[in-house]
């Protein structure tokens, strides 16, 4: 029997970073998370550690505005694999966190050979 108790549930930016961070890692054809900015032209490919440094959330009216930066692998098409993204970050948010989605921007960040 489940009892129903009224309050508040406040879930962080950096929480929903780290979901939509493995979220994205699942997606086949992503080899990483990317800093947002990019040195020199060369995407930095972040440890598994700081999964977050490669997701940006913003607050809006609507929900939240989610921008992801990647690093994909050479050879996969890069529009399924960015719609493919957008739906795995899009279903682990709204099913873990509840948080309305506003929408999410994929940006990529370079290409990799996988070894």
């Amino acid at each position: 029997m489940t009892k129903e108790i009224s309050g508040n549930l406040h879930v962080s930016n950096d929480v929903l970073a780290d979901l939509a961070g493995y979220a994205a890692l699942r997606v086949y054809g992503v080899v990483g998370m990317a800093a947002p900015t990019v040195q020199d032209g060369i995407a930095k490919l972040l440890p598994a550690s700081r999964l977050r440094r490669g997701i940006e959330i913003t607050n809006t009216a609507i929900g939240v505005h989610v921008d992801v930066y990647v690093i994909l692998e050479y050879g996969v098409n890069i529009n399924s694999v960015s719609q493919n993204l957008i739906e795995s970050i899009t279903y682990d948010l709204s099913t873990f966190a509840q948080v309305p989605i506003d929408s999410i921007d994929v940006h990529v960040q370079g290409v990799k050979i996988r070894k």
